[in-house]
């Protein structure tokens, strides 16, 4: 059975930084593709950020410069690291799992991952 287990989420002031962590069991983890997104309330599921397995990498303008991805194969997880975080960066964290290499168009897409975790909170207040 496919999981991954986001965590990592919770309440913390405008200008800190967390660090979000994805679980991921049932796939061979080197093999994937693994992107977050988010979703606030009364809008649209966005990517964030995604990591291919020879650790390349992409970040929407939104993020860029704030947020760093990274994954540990030899753990199954992968993360995200959030720093200088806003009030608009509120919102449940996803992270999501494809079973290939995708390439930067198609990474961006929801449409392209298999399997989703559950999401985490993320809470910045101003």
């Amino acid at each position: 059975e496919v999981q991954l287990q986001a965590s990592g989420g919770g309440l913390v002031q405008a200008g800190g930084s967390l660090r979000l962590s994805c679980a991921v069991s049932g796939f061979t983890f080197s093999d994937y593709t693994i992107g977050w997104f988010r979703q606030a309330p009364g809008k649209e599921r966005e990517v964030l950020s995604c990591i291919i397995s020879d650790h390349s990498t992409y970040y929407a303008d939104s993020v860029k410069g704030r947020f760093t991805i990274a994954r540990d194969n030899g753990k199954n997880t992968a993360y995200l690291q959030m720093n200088a975080l806003k009030h608009e960066d509120t919102a449940v964290y996803y992270c999501a799992g494809a079973p290939r290499t995708l390439i930067t168009s198609s990474m961006r897409q929801s449409r392209e991952y298999d399997y989703w975790g559950q999401g985490t909170l993320v809470t910045v207040s101003s």
